[in-house]
């Protein structure tokens, strides 16, 4: 029996990936113009790991006028970055409301266990009043002490409900975030919203499109035959 579902947000919850990509594609062309695929090198990372990957050598930061050092330089990014996620649309992934709304009408508990700042999740609440009556609890990066892969946000939410993992579903549609939910011993639902099914197959225990025609029956079946 499925206790509790936990969401990544970006690409699981909202449709926000193809904004993401016009942001830091325009990041790309300004530090790292030798990387015209740097919108893609980056899918799935966190802003920690993307800062740690490509924004420390100061070789990178040679041709910025007025540079005064990486952490300054971060700092400017992340201010744009904010400013950004206050004008993107959050576009539900289709069929999520029902969804969720299904899963909580069969007892299912409900937790975002996101990478995102506390900053994007008040606009995303400004955006979607309704959005914290579909979750029991909302984690962000703020609570977590170890990034994806790493499984620690999927350990806590696990813990916030008192379940075990193996009594949870993840889902997720990034590389990271897939590695992190199985790391968890969670069952593991990949969504192929940002990469292919293909892609992410190796790393699901199952993989679905979007949430239209996806029920908690359905999750339970599957979930059932895995075992």
């Amino acid at each position: 029996m499925i206790k509790a579902a936990l969401f990544d947000l970006d690409g699981v919850v909202f449709d926000t990936e193809s904004q993401y990509s016009i942001f830091w594609g325009m990041i790309g062309r300004e530090y790292h113009p030798e990387m015209p695929d740097f919108e893609y090198r980056i899918k799935g990372q966190t802003l920690v790991q993307i800062y740690d990957k490509y924004f420390t050598d100061e070789a990178v930061f040679a041709h910025i006028e007025g540079f005064t050092g990486a952490k300054e330089e971060q700092a400017k990014i992340t201010a744009r970055l904010d400013e950004f996620e206050k004008t993107m649309q959050y576009e539900y992934i289709a069929g999520f409301e029902d969804f969720i709304s299904d899963l909580k009408q069969h007892g299912v508990k409900c937790a975002v266990v996101t990478s995102s700042n506390i900053q994007k999740m008040l606009n995303v609440y400004d955006r979607h009043p309704e959005f914290k009556a579909y979750f029991d609890r909302v984690l962000t990066s703020e609570d977590f002490a170890e990034s994806k892969p790493h499984p620690d946000c999927y350990l806590k939410g696990a813990a916030y409900f008192g379940v075990k993992p193996e009594d949870c579903v993840g889902l997720e549609d990034s590389f990271n975030g897939l590695k992190a939910v199985r790391a968890s011993g969670a069952f593991t639902l990949g969504l192929a919203t940002t990469n292919s099914r293909e892609a992410i197959q190796p790393l699901s225990d199952y993989v679905i499109d979007d949430y239209r025609g996806f029920s908690f029956a359905d999750l339970q079946r599957i979930v059932e035959n895995a075992k």
